[in-house]
């Protein structure tokens, strides 16, 4: 990987965010209106950094005690395939080691056919747990 990237330990401006956000399709999906204040409450946020840009991001949002999740881990298309998911987990998986205290419970949803990316982590499915989600569309859940 190039020396070119580097890892900055610190929560993307929601103009990064919404940029990244954009470039890999998110749009549809996020409510912008409220990203701010969303990422100003994270427990932990990593971007990395190519010459000028933001070009990956990643966030732990929770309760920052027993319960930990793993959000927003985006990479611009370009820049794609080239490491920079592996630096966004392993910021990440540190901060997690250090500061999550024992038995907390750390999640994340994994696009389709990420799983084995997120398995080097030791991110895996459960026996007898299914991961359920639900999105608030016109005051209700869905």
């Amino acid at each position: 990987m190039s020396e070119e990237y580097i890892t900055l330990k610190r929560m993307p401006t929601i103009a990064e965010y919404i940029n990244l956000c954009n470039a890999v399709g998110w749009k549809a999906f996020m409510n912008f209106e409220v990203a701010e204040e969303s990422l100003n409450q994270s427990l932990f946020g990593v971007v990395i950094q190519y010459k000028d840009e933001i070009v990956g991001m990643g966030r732990v949002v929770g309760d920052g005690k027993i319960y930990f999740y793993i959000q927003d881990i985006a990479v611009m298309p370009e820049h794609q395939s080239k490491g920079i998911g592996s630096m966004i987990m392993e910021a990440i998986s540190e901060y997690l080691n250090e500061n999550a205290p024992e038995k907390s419970f750390i999640g994340l949803f994994a696009a389709k056919g990420k799983e084995p990316f997120y398995n080097k982590y030791g991110f895996n499915k459960h026996d007898g747990m299914t991961g359920m989600f639900g999105v608030i569309h016109e005051s209700k859940i869905m």
